[in-house]
């Protein structure tokens, strides 16, 4: 069977820009992020019932339990780690898979002495260009487009035809990925940053658990989620075991710097100033920062 990603527009990638647009409308301070990008480009339809209360309240339930939610923490956990890397002095950033992400254009001013490199299939990546285009969104010249089929290209090769710099230090984004690759192409992901990468690189990545693709339900919402990723033809293929990222990692000669299971999240960015608690994040994914 034909995956949609090799046809259409990522799925998940429109999904993500519809929430960070809901996310960045909101009212409510922890929902509210600042990717004021994906309003603009988001589809003409759904960017008017956005404003439509009723209406927006069942975009926001498209979401499986938790996962806008997740979306809102990953983004804003990611920019913050984004900032951190070009504040520090990296060279490069690059963004797999990086489907409507708008960090490259959103945090230009101070990314300026960086190159950020944006790679994606060819489906997806042209779509955002032409979003772009008709919104009159303007890239800086250091945002460099590199379209890539993950599964049979090479990664090493196609960025140095486009100019990325083999041992500077740099920031690696790996968001919404891993958990749509086959195993044997997130090896081949992780060996390309361990010789690709400066020391002091950054590797930033979200992933599953390994027991989401054995359904065993341990998580909140789980169930919803994945019945939702396998209607849209674009199911889970690879996860970690709970508590086996650093040796994964290790295996890449990656160091663990945080590792952010949904608990963290909450505690992070979904508690009052009394700190309670105000919402569940969905419990399948976990965000890890490492370093070479």
């Amino acid at each position: 069977m034909v995956r949609r990603v090799e046809s259409k527009t990522s799925r998940t990638a429109e999904f993500t820009c519809l929430g960070r647009a809901l996310s960045y409308t909101e009212k409510r301070l922890q929902y509210k992020s600042d990717d004021y990008v994906s309003m603009v480009i988001v589809n003409s339809l759904i960017k008017l019932l956005i404003r439509i209360p009723i209406f927006r309240r069942r975009l926001i339930k498209v979401f499986p339990a938790g996962m806008y939610e997740y979306v809102i923490s990953r983004t804003k956990y990611i920019d913050s780690e984004f900032k951190r890397a070009l504040e520090e002095g990296v060279e490069q950033v690059l963004i797999f898979g990086a489907g409507f992400d708008s960090r490259g254009v959103r945090f230009q001013d101070i990314s300026k002495k960086a190159r950020v490199f944006e790679l994606d299939v060819p489906v997806t990546q042209t779509a955002k260009i032409k979003r772009y285009e008709e919104k009159e969104i303007k890239t800086p010249e250091n945002l460099v487009f590199v379209p890539i089929d993950f599964e049979t290209q090479s990664i090493a090769e196609r960025l140095m035809e486009s100019g990325f710099k083999k041992g500077a230090k740099s920031l690696f984004l790996l968001e919404g990925l891993t958990m749509y690759l086959q195993p044997e192409s997130v090896d081949k992901t992780f060996k390309t940053i361990r010789e690709m990468a400066g020391g002091g690189s950054r590797v930033v990545f979200d992933h599953i658990y390994a027991s989401v693709l054995r359904r065993e339900n341990r998580y909140e919402g789980e169930t919803e989620l994945y019945r939702s990723v396998s209607k849209e033809n674009e199911g889970f293929r690879f996860g970690i075991e709970n508590g086996g990222v650093t040796e994964f990692l290790a295996g890449y000669g990656l160091t663990v710097l945080s590792i952010m299971d949904s608990d963290a999240l909450e505690d992070m960015f979904f508690k009052d100033n009394q700190g309670k608690p105000l919402a569940r994040v969905n419990g399948t994914h976990c965000i890890v920062t490492a370093v070479s």
